[in-house]
């Protein structure tokens, strides 16, 4: 068996992904029981304090969403660090890992934004509904960057530079563009959806799909209609996709991530549709929620596979 130098990076790597996925489950447990004001409008104190006597079921929710965020800063910061100290000058793992903690320090802004601009709670502005929206994309981004730190440490030393080929005459990297692009747009959809779910609860799917059909229904409440029609097209994309890749590029990896991608896709799908028969219990929203950010980081698995430049290794 030969010696991998790189293993211990990556298992601490896939561990900081795990935490990653655990805190922004955290979050939407924030959401979904309507704990952002847990610590009313103050950060990074609550309520005007370092550590404060919680006072209430959503300060404890808000207040350890706090602190596994923090914990969560300093696991991103020690990955660089060691991505720094083990892999030579302009390797890839270098500024996947920067570009992580980056979109992680914007993760923290976004979440400040949200409390000190109090769009939190019962707040149903469309204000609140953009900046979901943009916590939702840049939640993405870090997943990326942090499933890539963990992924290219298969490289070896004379790795250097971009390790991607994107030629823009590849209909490989068009594709790939597409189904991501859509994979965004239902995220989006999704994040959008649960938040009217937290504002305007229904007790059944009925008087959910009477409450969607109302003329006068909330923007949040109409977009419950469209994500699952989003969320159908893009299975139907993604798997396309997905068989031209298997059919065109049969790599190891990539015959390996199509099959998860669509498995995660299917399983996705049925919770979703579960997720709307019971009236989005907060349970199942997490579980709607953690599906989603696998099939993102399955898709991303997927395009190194495909546009990676040792894609032909297993």
């Amino acid at each position: 068996m030969s010696h991998d130098p790189y293993r211990r990076f990556r298992l601490y790597a896939w561990f900081v992904v795990g935490f990653n996925l655990l805190v922004v489950a955290w979050g939407a447990f924030v959401r979904a029981t309507g704990s952002g004001a847990g610590c009313g409008s103050h950060w990074p104190l609550c309520n005007g304090e370092v550590m404060p006597r919680p006072e209430s079921v959503e300060t404890v929710i808000e207040l350890g969403h706090r602190l596994t965020s923090g914990l969560d800063g300093l696991l991103v910061l020690a990955l660089v660090v060691w991505a720094f100290r083990a892999f030579a000058r302009r390797h890839p793992v270098r500024r996947a890992a920067v570009l992580a903690f980056v979109f992680l320090v914007v993760e923290a802004l976004i979440g400040a934004g949200l409390v000190r601009f109090e769009l939190v709670a019962e707040n149903d502005s469309m204000a609140r509904g953009w900046v979901i929206a943009a916590h939702l994309v840049n939640t993405f981004l870090l997943l990326a960057w942090l499933t890539l730190t963990a992924a290219w440490a298969r490289l070896g030393d004379e790795a250097r530079g971009w390790p991607l080929a994107i030629r823009w005459r590849d209909p490989a990297a068009w594709l790939l563009g597409g189904a991501i692009g859509g994979v965004v747009l239902l995220g989006v959809s999704g994040a959008i959806a649960a938040l009217g779910d937290t504002l305007f609860p229904v007790a059944s799917f009925r008087e959910g799909l009477a409450q969607d059909l109302s003329p006068t229904a909330h923007a949040f409440v109409r977009l419950r209609v469209w994500h699952p029609v989003i969320a159908l097209a893009m299975v139907v994309v993604v798997g396309m996709v997905a068989g031209w890749l298997r059919h065109h590029r049969p790599a190891p990896r990539v015959r390996r991530w199509s099959a998860v991608l669509l498995s995660l896709f299917a399983a996705q799908i049925a919770v979703g549709l579960l997720n709307l028969w019971l009236a989005a219990p907060v349970w199942l929203q997490l579980v709607h929620l953690l599906m989603a950010d696998l099939v993102w980081m399955a898709l991303v698995l997927l395009a190194d596979g495909v546009l990676g430049r040792d894609a032909t290794v297993g």
